[in-house]
């Protein structure tokens, strides 16, 4: 029953995609707008067709119906409700599933937003555009990644992969990733659309800011909870491996990050029309990209669970994505040239630009270093592999470049700029920054990277004070408010400008706190027995003992162990070491506390 019912729903949504597609090509070329407004409808048969599959799955999931072979690999009796759940997305199959469903929800959403521009011809073709795209994900669903085989029950299933049933975040942070990931269909459709249209001006940008902004929000947000997973459990105090899944989800953030630069400068002076098209294609193709290396378990990671048949179906498809973006890019070049030009080096589209190849630049670097030993082992058989120095060499001279354009360009104006303009904006954040990097080197941090990395950003949230306070101080002398209520009503009627303030001042942090946290990082073993201590970097550790406790799910060994530094007591931590049934390997989980003064 749950097997057909979800079958069914699959095979309903390739049949709205393939008949939504029929009406909107043929309503395109007769220029009908009846069948426009109908071939939107099929979207919105196409979420019934997701909710179907996915009701099928959870159902199958809760009931522990081990006549499907997902269910009965990918779940247990034992298996808590939460990971019961959250099983949904554990495997190959299910991860599919709810990219279609969050695929279909996209695209009923931009459906329903548009519903008043159906019979658009932009509209229309970003509508059939995603639709092929949904195509492709429903019949990698019906064909090779079926999760609806069936097969003779086994008595008990094998329960999801240990790594997936150790932390609450399994809940939170995969689904954050795939809203982050499959968000980004709609401005690679209304991309395609603004070309073949030939409307590819401001207006397919301001249509898609929305949508654009959430995926990205949604992709930065996968990015931390990850990161804060590793943290808790992959890493024992370690959050970013360069592991190549890990790289797969940074690769799309870097593009997406230098495309929402970037659009400003063509909406305020009509440039970088190219670097804009060819910024959201590479962002959708690297979406599909990283499906294929999470996927398609040709990397070795602790992201990549699966050897499937989808690898071939997901390279054709990256490859029909990329070439079809190259040749409309390319079939357009002759009207794609900006009405405007870049007057001078220090201007905002000049910095706005050194951003984008700053951006392109490290995505390339980290790109390389991910896709490199792929093609090494195809070519001659040789594994190889590309560790954490080659990354570490190769990203920081660009990070510490975009840390100082970060800095530097919000407050650079259009066009031009003149030196007194530059010394009376610059001056203060400029000498913030060298200010602190003494204070730093003072302090006892070390590095030539690191010093400037803590200088930029201090140069940076210094830049971003002075814009704050240059628009309270504006609100004030007009209409004499008082500071809080200038401040609340100015970023009220410029979320914009404020809202990008707010997330640089979270990047800054972000890189400060990684650049300080390598500088400061300590790695010891020691050997001790219940009641003897050890000292590490002026921490004193004493092991009180060891504590095992056994569920049906898993058998856990807790070692409580108190530190103390500086003669103050900060309590007894107890990481542990879990042995689930069906894994020959124990996962660790630190034991972590976090706080503003101690971590």
């Amino acid at each position: 029953m749950k097997a057909q019912l979800g079958l069914f729903g699959l095979v309903l949504g390739v049949m709205c995609c393939l008949v939504g597609i029929i009406v909107l090509a043929v309503g395109l070329a007769t220029d009908n707008d009846d069948l426009l407004r109908l071939g939107r409808r099929f979207v919105f048969g196409l979420l019934a067709a997701a909710v179907i599959s996915v009701f099928a799955m959870e159902w199958a999931l809760l009931t522990h119906d081990f006549s499907l072979k997902y269910v009965a690999e990918n779940n247990a009796r034992s298996t808590p409700l939460l990971f019961t759940i959250t099983g949904l997305w554990a495997a190959l199959e299910g991860s599919i599933l709810l990219w279609g469903l969050i695929l279909a929800g996209y695209l009923s959403a931009v459906a329903y937003k548009f519903r008043h521009r159906a019979t658009d011809p932009l509209v229309a073709w970003a509508t059939l555009t995603g639709l092929a795209v949904a195509l492709f994900f429903f019949l990698l669903m019906v064909f090779p990644a079926n999760p609806f085989r069936t097969w003779t029950a086994p008595a008990a299933g094998n329960g999801p992969n240990p790594l997936l049933q150790n932390h609450p975040l399994m809940a939170f942070h995969p689904p954050m990733l795939y809203l982050g990931y499959v968000g980004f269909t709609v401005p690679f459709s209304f991309a395609v659309a603004a070309l073949i249209t030939g409307r590819f001006g401001e207006g397919w940008l301001a249509d898609t800011r929305r949508a654009t902004l959430i995926a990205w929000g949604c992709l930065t947000i996968g990015i931390i909870l990850g990161a804060w997973w590793s943290y808790e459990v992959l890493g024992w105090g370690g959050y970013w491996a360069w592991d190549p899944v890990e790289n797969a989800s940074l690769l799309p953030w870097l593009t997406a990050t230098a495309f929402i630069h970037s659009v400003m400068v063509q909406e305020r002076r009509g440039m970088l029309r190219v670097w804009n098209l060819s910024l959201v294609i590479a962002t959708f193709c690297l979406t599909i990209l990283g499906t294929f290396l999470t996927r398609s378990g040709i990397v070795n990671s602790v992201h990549s669970f699966t050897q499937s048949p989808i690898g071939p179906w997901l390279l054709t498809f990256l490859g029909i994505c990329a070439a079809a973006g190259i040749v409309l890019i390319a079939w357009r070049g002759d009207k794609l040239h900006a009405p405007g030009r870049i007057d001078s080096p220090t201007s905002r589209e000049a910095a706005f630009l050194a951003n984008n190849l700053a951006f392109a630049a490290l995505a390339f670097v980290v790109l390389l270093g991910t896709v490199f030993p792929l093609i090494a082992e195809s070519i001659n058989g040789q594994q190889l592999s590309v560790g954490q120095p080659y990354f570490d060499r190769m990203t920081v001279p660009l990070g510490l470049a975009l840390l100082f354009l970060m800095a530097a360009a919000p407050a650079l104006p259009w066009r031009a700029a003149s030196g007194e303009v530059l010394r009376h904006r610059l001056a203060v954040p400029a000498w913030t920054g060298a200010g602190v990097m003494v204070l730093s080197v003072l302090l006892g941090l070390r590095g030539l990277a690191q010093v400037l990395a803590v200088g930029l950003g201090a140069f940076a949230l210094t830049g971003v004070a002075r814009q704050v306070w240059i628009g309270v101080r504006a609100r004030r002398r007009a209409h004499g408010e008082s500071p809080p209520l200038a401040l609340s009503r100015a970023v009220r009627n410029n979320p914009r400008l404020y809202g990008g303030l707010i997330v640089h001042v979270g990047v800054v942090l972000v890189a400060v706190a990684i650049t300080v946290s390598q500088s400061y990082t300590t790695k010891q073993e020691v050997r001790l027995r219940a009641g003897e201590s050890a000292t590490v970097s002026g921490y004193k550790v004493t092991y009180l003992g060891a504590h095992t406790t056994t569920t049906a799910q898993k058998t856990t060994t807790s070692a409580r162990v108190r530190i103390e530094h500086g003669g103050t007591d900060l309590g007894v931590y107890a990481p542990a070491v879990s042995a689930f049934p069906n894994s020959t390997e124990g996962i660790g989980t630190p034991s972590v506390r976090t706080g503003f003064t101690r971590d």
